[in-house]
C-alpha cells in the first residue's frame, strides 16, 4: 500500500468513527441550537492547531452566526516556528495554570451560552481549565478529543485532570495515540496526522446539524455563501448581513462586563 493509500484509508476510518457517534453529534447540536436560538453564542475554544478547528467553525463559506471563536495568538501562532513568538513559547504557556482564568475574564458569559472546547490530547492546561471555567459558569460543555490519543496522554494540569473529566459531554474525532496516521518502512516515527481531518468532519457535522435545528425552529441561519452559488448581489447581502448578526451576538459579552447583575 502507498503512503497516500494508507492515509486515505485511515481517514476513512477516522469518518466512520465520526459517524457512529451520531446520538452525541445530535445531543451537542440540540445544546448549541438552544443557546443561538435564546440570542446568545456558542463559544468554541482551541488552542495550538487545535485553533484550525475552532476558526472551520466560523467564519467561512458555509457558515453562520451564533458561534464565538476564542483565539489567543499567543497560544496559536505558529508562523515564526523559532525566535520572537515562537512554538517554544505557544508550547509553553499552553499549560500555565490560571491563564484560561484570564482569558475568559475577558466576556460577559450567560448561563444560555454553550460551549465546545477541542483540544486533541485533552491534556494541556489551558484548554481544560477553559472548560473548567465555562463549567462553573453553568454552561453545558462539549470537548472535542481524539479518546485513545487523550486516554495515554499525561495530564499536564496541576491537578491531573483531562478534558473529559470537564465536559457535560465528549466527541472523538477517532485519531490513535500521537495522532500521526501513517507508519513507513525505515522511519521509526509515524507522519501526516489525522486530527485535521477528523476535527474538521466533526465541526460540519455539528454545524449541519445546528443548522438543521435552526431552521425547523422557523430561524433559518445567514449562511456565508459563495457568488457562483447564489449570485453577486445576494452573497453580499448574506456576508453583510451575517456579520452584522455576529456583532450583535457578541456585543454583549462586553457591553455588562464586570456589572453584577444586582447592581
Amino acid at each position: 500500500m502507498s503512503a497516500t493509500s494508507q492515509y486515505l484509508e485511515h481517514c476513512r476510518e477516522l469518518l466512520d468513527t465520526i459517524e457512529s457517534q451520531s446520538s452525541e453529534i445530535a445531543q451537542a447540536a440540540d445544546w448549541f441550537a438552544e443557546s443561538i436560538l435564546a440570542g446568545r453564542v456558542v463559544h468554541v475554544f482551541g488552542s495550538g492547531h487545535s485553533r484550525m478547528a475552532a476558526e472551520e467553525m466560523w467564519p467561512r463559506y458555509g457558515s453562520y452566526p451564533g458561534f464565538h471563536p476564542i483565539v489567543e495568538l499567543s497560544l496559536t501562532y505558529h508562523n515564526q516556528v523559532v525566535g520572537a513568538n515562537g512554538q517554544r513559547q505557544a508550547m509553553f504557556l499552553e499549560n500555565v495554570s490560571g491563564l484560561a482564568e484570564k482569558i475568559l475574564r475577558n466576556f460577559a458569559i450567560s448561563t444560555e451560552d454553550s460551549a465546545l472546547v477541542i483540544s486533541s490530547s485533552g491534556s494541556n492546561c489551558v484548554p481544560v481549565e477553559v472548560a473548567d471555567g465555562f463549567r462553573a459558569k453553568g454552561l453545558r460543555v462539549v470537548g472535542l478529543v481524539g479518546k485513545d490519543h487523550m486516554n495515554v496522554s499525561t495530564s499536564k494540569h496541576p491537578k491531573g485532570v483531562k478534558l473529559g473529566d470537564v465536559c457535560d459531554l465528549v466527541l472523538d474525532t477517532g485519531i490513535p495515540p500521537g495522532d500521526s496516521l501513517v507508519e513507513l518502512d525505515g522511519l521509526d516515527t509515524p507522519v501526516s496526522p489525522g486530527s485535521t481531518v477528523g476535527g474538521a468532519a466533526m465541526i460540519n457535522s455539528l454545524k449541519a446539524e445546528v443548522a438543521q435545528r435552526l431552521v425547523a425552529a422557523g430561524q433559518p441561519p445567514k449562511v456565508l455563501t459563495a457568488t457562483c452559488r447564489v449570485g453577486a448581489e445576494r452573497a453580499a447581502e448574506l456576508f453583510e448581513s451575517a456579520y452584522d448578526e455576529h456583532a450583535r451576538r457578541v456585543a454583549p459579552l462586553y457591553s455588562n462586563l464586570g456589572i453584577d447583575s444586582t447592581d
